[in-house]
């Protein structure tokens, strides 16, 4: 099983180093097709790549901020992280007609 931390980000990579995640293979950019029945995916993913993970059996952990509007697209360092009360939620992403129904390319 393996562990993956995606970002771009040399902050979050630094957070998620100070947070006990050195042993996670950072990757700027996710193949879902490399996911693997038990591994875990930490960052931040567009909700079509999270749904992918978790269909191929992985777990998915997002890199969630509270972050505010002032520090919207700019680059935060990992203490700027830490006071966004970084952390990593874990999510179950799927996705499903209007109806609730898996979709039909999917079934």
């Amino acid at each position: 099983m393996s562990t993956y931390f995606v970002s771009r980000h040399p902050g979050a990579v630094d957070w998620a180093a100070s947070q006990g995640f050195s042993a996670a293979r950072v990757i700027s950019h996710l193949d879902p097709a490399v996911v693997c029945p038990g591994d875990t995916v930490l960052g931040t993913l567009p909700v079509h790549l999270a749904a992918q993970v978790c269909e191929r059996g992985g777990r998915y952990y997002n890199l969630s901020l509270d972050l505010p509007q002032a520090w919207r697209g700019r680059e935060l360092s990992a203490e700027e992280l830490l006071a966004c009360r970084a952390r990593l939620e874990r999510y179950e992403v799927r996705a499903v007609d209007d109806d609730g129904s898996t979709p039909l390319r999917e079934r």
